[in-house]
């Protein structure tokens, strides 16, 4: 069975059936009512042609009937003609006058009920159609009978019939088709809301769980199933309300722990055991104070009229760093633009998004490299690095929260390219990873530039 997933083929597929359907039964009818025309039309004809003769009929002195036709109708009921016949009828069943050769009736069963009566009989494979007319001349009733031999119909009808279907169904089909495109256009125009809809649907994230799909606009049928979603996303939107006010709550409840196992680690007498334990410290407090960041960007909303300066926040970024990369044996450098680059959003917000690009770089970058700052005049600053670089089936990997390609290194949560994709859809900015020629990983950020 074929089916069809679109309501507007549906709809088509529906109103073609109908109206093919439609015009059959239009096309029955037509032919039912030019029928009952064309015999109304006949029947009338017959019922005047017999008051016609009827008006011919004449009372003879000696109380006999006569008929006396004018040329023009003794040629129009002429026999070798052989179309129309007439006959007289008294009321003892006597034929009078007949226009048949052999005076016979033209209808032997004429009941003779009422003034007027349509009668058909058969005359070998001919069908004889007409009427039978009472009139009362000199105080004798007769019945006078006029009938068409239908064999030899009136060419006329058949030319309007046959014309009548052949014009009706050239007609017809453009009609319909004409029809068609106006439907589509109008059912296209009718569902206009829910293709609106859908597309606001699109921008529905676990990020903008905030977005509902309008129901005023929607058609009335479909209103209840669009509230429904609405509802739903409310659930929704509530559960990850839920889940970002337990992962602050969680992390602020963590800092003070943490400082007070921090404060009573550095009493400890054996300095390489403290150390140790500091180093563990210092990471579970960056995890912590990421989650917290985490938490802070759910609700976070940029200012469309904000500016930053993406070459000084670049270069804040590198003089902070710096001593953290040195520790470890690698260099910094600030390379591109000097000028001011201006962008749109949050200057503390990219700062936070380079610093978390900067450190994964440090991170994977072997020792005695250098990790670069790129800033861009077009609004884009890029982070490169001389590490293992990232694979194209771990580019999509890498954005999700808590994934590390080692499970079993230690200074890594997993958290800081989430954050900077966040902080980047925050700015309507787009995120780039690059694999190096020379070898290693370029991620790059394209903000939008800002009018200076």
């Amino acid at each position: 069975m074929i089916r069809f997933d679109s309501i507007i083929s549906r709809i088509v597929i529906l109103h073609v059936i109908a109206v093919a359907i439609t015009s059959v039964l239009m096309s029955v009818a037509l032919s039912w009512l030019l029928s009952m025309a064309t015999n109304n039309i006949h029947n009338e004809a017959m019922e005047e042609q017999a008051v016609s003769l009827a008006a011919h009929l004449v009372l003879e002195p000696d109380g006999r009937l006569s008929l006396v036709l004018p040329p023009n109708l003794q040629g129009f009921y002429s026999q070798p003609y052989g179309r129309y016949s007439y006959a007289v009828i008294d009321d003892t069943g006597k034929t009078l006058f007949s226009s048949l050769a052999n005076n016979a009736p033209i209808f032997a069963a004429d009941p003779r009920a009422g003034t007027v009566q349509f009668l058909e009989a058969r005359k070998g494979e001919a069908a004889i159609s007409g009427a039978s007319v009472r009139r009362n001349v000199g105080g004798k009733t007769v019945w006078v009978q006029a009938a068409e031999d239908l064999a030899n119909n009136d060419v006329l009808i058949d030319d309007i019939v046959e014309d009548f279907y052949r014009h009706v169904g050239w007609i017809t089909l453009p009609i319909l088709l004409v029809l068609l495109v106006i439907d589509i256009a109008i059912f296209r125009r009718a569902l206009l809301p829910l293709r609106q809809a859908s597309e606001i649907a699109q921008h529905i994230t676990p990020a903008r769980t905030d977005i509902r799909l309008p129901v005023r606009e929607i058609p009335t049928e479909v209103r209840p199933l669009v509230s429904a979603i609405n509802k739903a996303l409310d659930r929704l939107d509530e559960g990850f309300r839920l889940q970002r006010e337990f992962t602050a709550d969680a992390a602020h409840e963590l800092r003070t722990p943490l400082s007070i196992l921090r404060t009573r680690v550095e009493t400890l007498d054996n300095p390489g055991i403290a150390k140790a334990l500091h180093q563990d410290i210092e990471s579970m407090s960056r995890v912590v104070g990421q989650l917290l960041d985490i938490a802070e960007l759910e609700a976070f909303a940029i200012d469309p009229s904000e500016v930053a300066d993406l070459q000084a926040a670049s270069a804040e970024v590198a003089g902070f760093i710096a001593p953290l990369a040195l520790e470890q044996g690698r260099e910094i450098a600030l390379l591109g633009a000097t000028a001011p680059v201006l962008v749109k959003g949050n200057a503390e917000m990219i700062k936070r998004a380079i610093r978390n690009l900067a450190e994964n770089a440090i991170r994977h970058a072997p020792k005695d490299t250098v990790v670069e700052f790129v800033v861009e005049d077009n609004g884009t600053v890029a982070v490169r690095d001389r590490g293992p670089g990232i694979s194209d089936e771990e580019r999509e990997l890498i954005f999700r929260r808590f994934w590390r390609r080692d499970r079993n290194s230690q200074g890594s949560s997993g958290l800081g390219l989430s954050i900077v994709q966040r902080i980047a859809e925050l700015h309507g900015a787009s995120i780039e990873v690059e694999r190096r020629v020379m070898g290693g990983a370029q991620f790059s950020l394209h903000f939008i530039p800002a009018e200076p």
